[in-house]
């Protein structure tokens, strides 16, 4: 929280770039929305945008926002400057609300956890179509999560 704030979020950037010896990323993103509106999310993607606008990332984006959080990122910096929201996406939590809203926004999303902790590789039913296609059960996770966005 205490690096989302405008006057410390490029500083906390340009830091980091400076550890990884690069000059710019390609994707910088909020990791999760501040707890209570601390910091608000206009104050932190307009800060975003700034860095982007300052070359110090190609691309942003969010991480696990909400319909209505998404809502209030585009307010703030407009759909077309959000590159992703990164969320959870597996076969047992699809997200499919959000999913459809970012994708009609054009907001990609990148997932984690889409294996479900391995669980989704032992599924009964994701074997099955596994078996069917000569793939293995994480060829088949995976491609369904590419087809999601």
């Amino acid at each position: 929280i205490e690096n989302l704030n405008k006057a410390k979020l490029i500083p906390s950037l340009k830091e980091s770039l400076q550890k990884l010896r690069t000059d710019y990323v390609d994707l910088t993103l909020i990791h999760w929305p501040s707890p209570n509106d601390e910091v608000s999310v206009e104050e932190f993607m307009q800060a975003l945008l700034e860095a982007k606008k300052q070359g110090l990332t190609r691309e942003i984006g969010i991480s696990n926002f909400t319909i209505p959080l998404m809502e209030k990122a585009i307010a703030a910096v407009g759909a077309e400057n959000i590159a992703t929201n990164q969320i959870e996406l597996s076969p047992y939590l699809q997200n499919r609300k959000v999913v459809a809203w970012a994708k009609q926004h054009g907001i990609h999303i990148t997932s984690y956890m889409t294996l479900a902790y391995g669980k989704a590789l032992k599924d009964e039913v994701i074997a099955r179509i596994a078996t069917k296609h000569n793939a293995t059960p994480a060829q088949v996770i995976l491609a369904w999560a590419m087809g999601e966005g």
